[in-house]
């Protein structure tokens, strides 16, 4: 049952990309690439995040490292998280300092959703897969560099 709510939560968060993400770049506006990443934070005060993702683009599945993505909690806590790719036609311009875009997105089922977008005008849509979880990014943003 808990993959069952999982799977329907995903699907909504697909279904939410398509009807939300049009509005925020200008010209054609559809995913070129996917990401999934795990990540673990330490919340106490300031609070510390790393992790690690993959990237799949034109058939390419690269490592990617990620610091600075902050989990909206207190303790120890490990997620995992999907999303799309947007606005990229280099793997070069993937990397780079991330900033959020708009506000978060909580879907139906407590999946919560970040728009984010670097200096290159990658946008990630990304998602937690654990209902109930909310995605933060500190005011300094979050780095992605390729592994």
């Amino acid at each position: 049952m808990r993959t069952n709510r999982i799977i329907l939560s995903l699907a909504m968060a697909a279904v939410l990309l398509l009807v939300v993400t049009p509005g925020v770049a200008q010209g054609p506006y559809y995913p070129v690439g996917s990401v999934s990443v795990d990540m673990t934070s330490v919340a106490a005060g300031v609070g510390a995040s790393w992790g690690s993702g993959v990237l799949r683009f034109k058939g390419q599945r690269l490592l990617f490292k990620i610091d600075g993505l902050s989990v909206g909690s207190v303790g120890v806590s490990s997620i995992s998280a999907v999303g799309n790719v947007y606005n990229m036609t280099s793997i070069s311009q993937f990397s780079g300092n991330y900033a959020a875009v708009g506000a978060g997105v909580t879907l139906a089922g407590g999946v919560a959703g970040l728009k984010m977008q670097n200096q290159s005008g990658v946008i990630i849509n990304l998602y937690a897969t654990q209902a109930g979880v909310q995605l933060n990014i500190g005011p300094q943003g979050f780095t992605i560099s390729m592994r």
